[in-house]
């Protein structure tokens, strides 16, 4: 069974990538399901109504998050209306969502999705370890295929919990960072394992901003106005291979793909 993982959607330019790059992408792989973290796909921050149903349409099967999901506030009065909308499972208990979804696919084969956030600095939410443990264990009542989203900034972090996974999931995947690391690898007891996937938006940007505003803040320590850049703008991704009967990985490739003509 052939996974996308889509990274980090980032604003109009990232949801234009998707839209414009994903149909190819699905026709030449053969790819049977698709992840990709949407919680920056509303002008950088959050996540609309509008922007939910556009995204499913583009072909994408279930949407993963992370701490910015809250940004746009009115996301509170429609999460919980999706199933394959999730916000991390280790948020606390009466958050309104879900952390995990169980999805068939065309074959019938079905595919777990678990999103979960770290806590190296980060919000202070339940520990992903302890979380990831008790969720795979209900996910595995229903299939062998089980991909992870670790929306986290410390590499540490995301690889300590590959190698605690290791043999339980088909593939744990890190956000959050918007930059591709080269780290892909099959972990030894068959869980793939990236520390993040990338960005999937405007690379003319300091991951997804525009530079001046990124620079002045950090030259000044004020806050200011971020807005989502618009130039050169890619689809960053990782393409998994995963035995549907064992839901061992057998193999993990990094995607980046480039649109012909970055504009609005």
């Amino acid at each position: 069974m052939k996974i996308l993982f889509i990274g980090d959607i980032v604003g109009k330019p990232g949801r234009r990538a998707v839209g414009e790059l994903l149909p190819g992408l699905l026709a030449e792989r053969g790819i049977d399901f698709v992840i990709a973290n949407c919680e920056n796909a509303a002008a950088g921050f959050g996540i609309t109504r509008e922007i939910v149903e556009e995204l499913f349409a583009s072909g994408i099967d279930v949407l993963t998050s992370g701490n910015h999901i809250w940004d746009k506030k009115e996301v509170l009065t429609f999460i919980n209306d999706y199933e394959t909308l999730l916000r991390p499972a280790n948020y606390p208990a009466r958050t309104p969502g879900r952390g995990t979804v169980a999805m068939p696919t065309a074959s019938g084969d079905y595919v777990g999705v678990l999103n979960l956030a770290g806590r190296i600095f980060m919000p202070p939410l339940d520990c992903p370890f302890v979380t990831a443990k008790s969720q795979i264990a209900e996910l595995q009542k229903k299939t062998n295929i089980i991909v992870v989203d670790i929306h986290a900034e410390a590499t540490s972090e995301k690889k300590a919990l590959g190698w605690y996974l290791d043999g339980e999931v088909s593939a744990i995947l890190g956000t959050h960072t918007h930059v591709q690391t080269a780290d892909e690898e099959i972990l030894p007891s068959g869980t793939a394992y990236l520390s993040d996937v990338g960005m999937t938006g405007p690379f003319d940007s300091v991951i997804g901003v525009k530079k001046d505003a990124v620079i002045e803040r950090f030259l000044t320590m004020i806050p200011n106005k971020f807005d989502v850049a618009k130039g050169d703008v890619r689809l960053q991704a990782a393409l998994l291979d995963i035995d549907a009967g064992t839901g061992k990985a057998n193999s993990i490739e990094r995607i980046s793909l480039k649109l012909k003509e970055s504009r609005e």
